[in-house]
């Protein structure tokens, strides 16, 4: 039997096509379905042409594949149903969906062995759905079945081929699934696929696990109660029920009711009913019932489409093998039908079902708390305050009615329900995503970019500046040297000024004393005096002149030496920026490289980390599982492992995102650090330039008072002129000491102020 839909769902009887001879005239598509039901021999035939020209094309193809093409194309012989579509239909050899598609030949049909058709739905199950939405295709036997056997038709339903034929005298479950499809719409043998197979702006996957866009998945549930008259012998029986679609919702052997010890009049099974939690596709799906004596003899069998099952107490009267109806044997079953709800839904559904014992259910539990809380009595008081609403359910027989859907309520008792609303939890679904982020967040690490403080830190950057504050120490400690060598030489001379000045004095004064002595009594004592007056102030004149002439010079070479001590830092300091600036970037690209990586791997680790913990909560899950019956075990279980496998996937692409988000802000961050870094260049420089321009301002006034203090002296006018200026003083030295060790301080002190910048 073949399913059979038009490619436009607009117009399933008739549409307008080009023919074979390129005609424009209305032509009768073989839209809803077709019947091979006058197959003739083991194989369905109506090739023709087809046949003879594939048989032609596969010579050159391996000697398996001419095995399971069989001996089709030698084939001539045709029903009349089969023989009229070649009127509308052009037989043609299958080369790829895309040539087809490229074509776009509604009136071409292809025919596919079951091998090929099965390799082509594997590799492209979606393409192949699209193929079967523009064109027919027809898949047959391969042709080693010797035997006769059939292959399971539902695999091709399930791609929307159009011509599925089977070997009809064989009467396999393959067979009896065929009769089972095609004995409804009346069996005319034409069965119109689901709309999202004919519909060209939808795409099916046969192979999807998950709900398909605009078809809502069914819960069945199916429990036998009794059997009547299924057998005249004396013997055990038990029934079996499968169910066929797609391969998400195909379970053989899903449940199996216990022997019935020899009573096969009117058995009774007490088993829990077989649950079928989700139905992708209940418009492809068939559920099948079948009775077998307990050594395993058929009794018979009913396949019912689950579309067409309805909810309630139903007998179910059997068939035999060949779909024929038998007289006496039945079953009673109690059927279930529902919408598929999600496991994390199914509070929220129970509560819209029934709000008001939900409502009832809240308050109950609000009130055993405020009991262990000790709140009654703070309750009490809110409610006997004015303009309060009663929170309490009413008990008196209205209430009553209303659960029953009876009567109306009153307004005071809509409000409480209204008010609980308010606070009733947030549904299943975003407690869901709630407790997926909070697994995601549990995992999720933060990341931060470390800081230009942290940067300096490193030991290549400690290192290099050690290294600087070693250069820069020498280069103060050269320029202090040449400064204490000015300064001891300008002392020298200092000293030998005094030396003479003193040996010059103390000539004058001896040769004073000499006339002074040899000079009668009678003489004037005034003229000698007032000549040694004259040659000592003379003396005194020249020796400040040439202390003012000291001064001066040492004045201008301390400036010069200083000068020339400070253009060397400055030049120094700016290579030291430049050096440390380009360091420090260094370091931070290493170190930031290096966070990138150890992010790779923490990456990796979190991801084992959530999958870890997701296999935790999914063994929680099978473990209570195991504690429930069999069927609903394995139910449950195939269950879990789905929506396991759909959450995992979920929770890893959630966390790729958040950390390709956290990525990508580290990465922000990193850029911003090193653009800090290289911001603080030119700052430094300009700090560098402005604290040495002060410096230039302020050294000729620091040279004077440094020079000042060095060479300081007072001539005593007044008094003993033999008494010579301080400066000039034994003490020089021990002035001049003071001031060398003055520089001494002046200058480690000038070392740490150097070294004082912001790297």
């Amino acid at each position: 039997m073949q399913v059979t839909a038009s490619s436009n769902p607009e117009e399933p009887d008739s549409t307008q096509q080009s023919n074979v001879d390129g005609s424009d005239k209305p032509i009768d598509k073989v839209g809803k379905e077709v019947a091979d039901q006058k197959a003739i021999g083991r194989k369905s035939i109506g090739d023709g042409e087809a046949e003879s020209e594939e048989e032609e094309d596969d010579d050159e193809d391996s000697k398996k594949s001419s095995m399971d093409e069989g001996t089709a194309g030698c084939e001539a012989s045709a029903t009349e149903e089969m023989s009229n579509l070649v009127t509308y239909i052009q037989p043609v050899k299958f080369e790829s969906f895309e040539i087809a598609k490229k074509n776009n030949k509604s009136f071409e049909m292809s025919s596919f062995v079951e091998t090929k058709a099965l390799e082509q739905l594997t590799k492209s199950p979606v393409e192949f759905v699209e193929y079967n939405k523009r064109q027919l295709s027809r898949i047959y036997p391969k042709g080693t079945r010797v035997d006769s056997s059939n292959y399971m038709p539902q695999v091709f339903w399930n791609a929307g081929c159009h011509l599925v034929a089977l070997n009809f005298q064989t009467l396999d479950l393959a067979m009896q699934l065929n009769m089972g499809m095609f004995e409804h719409n009346g069996k005319s043998g034409f069965r119109l696929k689901p709309e999202f197979m004919r519909r060209t702006d939808k795409h099916f996957d046969p192979f999807t696990e998950t709900t398909v866009d605009g078809i809502v998945a069914n819960t069945l549930s199916v429990k036998v109660l009794s059997g009547q008259f299924l057998s005249d012998k004396k013997v055990g029986t038990y029934v079996e029920i499968d169910m066929f679609g797609l391969p998400v919702d195909t379970r053989r052997k899903a449940f199996k009711t216990k022997t019935s010890q020899n009573n096969a009049v009117n058995p009774v099974w007490e088993d829990d009913p077989i649950v079928f939690k989700k139905v992708v596709l209940p418009s492809l799906s068939s559920l099948r019932i079948s009775v077998y004596e307990e050594g395993g003899k058929f009794i018979g069998h009913r396949i019912l489409p689950v579309q067409a099952i309805r909810p309630g107490y139903h007998y179910i009267c059997l068939r035999n093998e060949r779909n024929q109806p038998l007289m006496l044997p039945a079953l009673f079953v109690y059927i279930e039908v529902k919408d598929y709800v999600p496991d994390t839904f199914a509070d929220v559904i129970e509560a819209l079902s029934n709000p008001i014992r939900y409502v009832n259910l809240m308050e109950q539990r609000a009130q055993q708390l405020a009991a262990l809380t000790l709140e009654d009595e703070e309750e009490e008081k809110k409610d006997a305050e004015p303009g309060d609403i009663p929170t309490e359910p009413n008990n008196d027989p209205k209430t009553a009615l209303t659960e029953n859907g009876v009567s109306h309520t009153s307004s005071q008792t809509s409000k409480p329900s209204t008010q609980v609303t308010h606070v009733q939890p947030p549904p299943a679904a975003v407690k869901t995503t709630g407790k997926a982020e909070d697994l995601m967040h549990s995992v999720l690490s933060e990341v931060e970019a470390q800081t230009v403080e942290e940067l300096r830190q490193q030991k290549p950057f400690v290192k290099l500046q050690k290294k600087h504050y070693k250069e820069m120490k020498e280069l103060v400690k050269k320029h202090h040297k040449k400064t204490t060598d000015l300064i001891k030489e300008h002392t020298a001379k200092s000293s030998e000024f005094q030396n003479e000045y003193l040996r010059r004095r103390v000539l004058l004064e001896k040769s004073a004393k000499r006339d002074g002595k040899r000079r009668p009594e009678s003489a004037s004592p005034e003229h000698p005096s007032s000549s040694v007056e004259q040659e000592l102030s003379a003396l005194d004149a020249e020796m400040t002149q040439k202390l003012a002439e000291l001064k001066e010079q040492q004045q201008q070479q301390l400036l010069n030496l200083r000068q020339e001590q400070y253009y060397s830092e400055k030049y120094q300091k700016r290579e030291h920026v430049k050096q440390l600036v380009q360091k420090l970037t260094e370091i931070a690209e290493e170190c930031q490289a290096n966070q990138l990586k150890k992010l790779r791997e923490l990456c990796e680790k979190e991801k084992k980390e959530l999958k870890k913990k997701m296999d935790k909560k999914r063994q929680e899950k099978i473990t209570e599982a195991k504690s429930k019956d069999k069927n609903q075990m394995e139910e449950e279980k195939t269950e879990i492992i789905r929506s396991y496998i759909h959450e995992v996937v979920q929770s890893i692409k959630r966390l790729e995102d958040a950390q390709s988000k956290r990525q990508e802000k580290l990465v922000d961050k990193h850029k911003e650090v090193r653009q800090q870094i290289l911001d603080e260049k030119p700052k430094l420089q300009s700090d560098l330039d402005q604290e040495y321009q002060d410096k230039f301002k302020r050294l000729p006034l620091e040279i004077q008072e440094f020079v000042q203090d060095t060479l300081k002296g007072k001539f005593t006018d007044e008094g003993d002129h033999s008494a010579p200026p301080p400066s000039l003083a034994p003490d020089n030295g021990k002035l001049n000491h003071k001031t060398c060790s003055n520089e001494d301080d002046l200058e480690d002190n000038k070392l740490d102020k150097v070294f004082a910048t912001s790297l």
